[in-house]
């Protein structure tokens, strides 16, 4: 009984302003994602956790946040937690994952506008003034030809 006071109390403690409970049906991973970072920028670290299947979903989003250089791994911590099955009414276990992510030393300049390459924003920019340079020669052939 005291195992079942703790699965009910636990949900109604106040949750930390930096942890996302993740859900694996009800937003895209990609959501996650930005949300991490939006809370690593805020807090310098973000606790992401899940249940069950949701699991592999917090465990993606730790690997992208990782490779791409945002956050290194503070601690992990699994346990399984008693829940009641709504469909029979009984306890059962699910397994529980908790991922301490912290922002690294790069991430301040990976996240900044400055950070995009600048060689590809000049490609664009004389794109942009040779197809106005098109258009406009285009526009003055047909002037002069009279059409």
């Amino acid at each position: 009984m005291a195992s079942a006071e703790v699965v009910v109390v636990t949900p109604l403690s106040p949750t930390k302003k930096n942890r996302i409970q993740v859900s694996n049906t009800k937003k895209p991973l990609f959501f996650y994602v930005n949300l991490a970072k939006r809370y690593i920028q805020q807090h310098n670290e973000v606790e992401l956790s899940a249940l069950g299947m949701a699991i592999t979903t917090v465990v993606t989003i730790a690997e992208i946040l990782k490779n791409n250089g945002f956050a290194c791994q503070k601690t992990v911590c699994t346990s399984s937690i008693g829940m009641k099955d709504e469909n029979k009414g009984r306890m059962i276990q699910k397994a529980k994952i908790e991922i301490v992510l912290e922002k690294t030393e790069k991430f301040d300049s990976l996240m900044s506008p400055k950070s995009k390459n600048k060689d590809d924003s000049n490609k664009n920019d004389d794109n942009d003034n040779i197809k106005t340079t098109t258009i406009r020669d285009t526009l003055e052939e047909k002037t002069e030809d009279g059409k």
